[in-house]
C-alpha cells in the first residue's frame, strides 16, 4: 500500500536553552559583557583575547591558564598551541 502526502505542517520547534558559546569565556564561563572572577567591574581592566583558533577568553583567565604547567601553552578549548590573533 502506498501513501501520498498531500500537505505537511510543522507542529513544533525546539532549540537548546543554553547561552551562546560565543558569548562566554571558555575558561570561567562568565559572559563577556561582565568580567572575569578577578575583576571587580567590566571594562578596560578586563580585556578579551582572541586566539588564531578563534576562541576568546578574558585576559586574566587566559594568563592564569597559560601559567599552569599542565596547560602546556595550549588553548583550553581545542588543545592546539595558543597563539594570539594579530589585530
Amino acid at each position: 500500500m502506498k501513501m501520498k502526502i498531500k500537505r505537511w505542517q510543522a507542529v513544533a520547534v525546539w532549540k537548546w536553552d543554553l547561552p551562546d558559546e560565543d558569548d562566554v569565556c571558555g575558561i570561567c564561563r562568565n559572559v563577556f559583557d561582565g568580567c572575569c572572577p578577578d575583576c571587580k567591574s567590566p571594562g578596560d581592566d578586563c580585556p578579551l583575547i582572541w586566539g588564531q583558533c578563534s576562541h576568546v577568553f578574558h585576559m586574566h583567565c587566559l594568563l592564569k591558564w597559560l601559567e599552569q604547567e599542565s596547560s602546556r601553552g595550549q588553548c583550553p578549548m581545542d588543545r592546539r598551541p595558543f597563539v594570539a590573533a594579530s589585530a
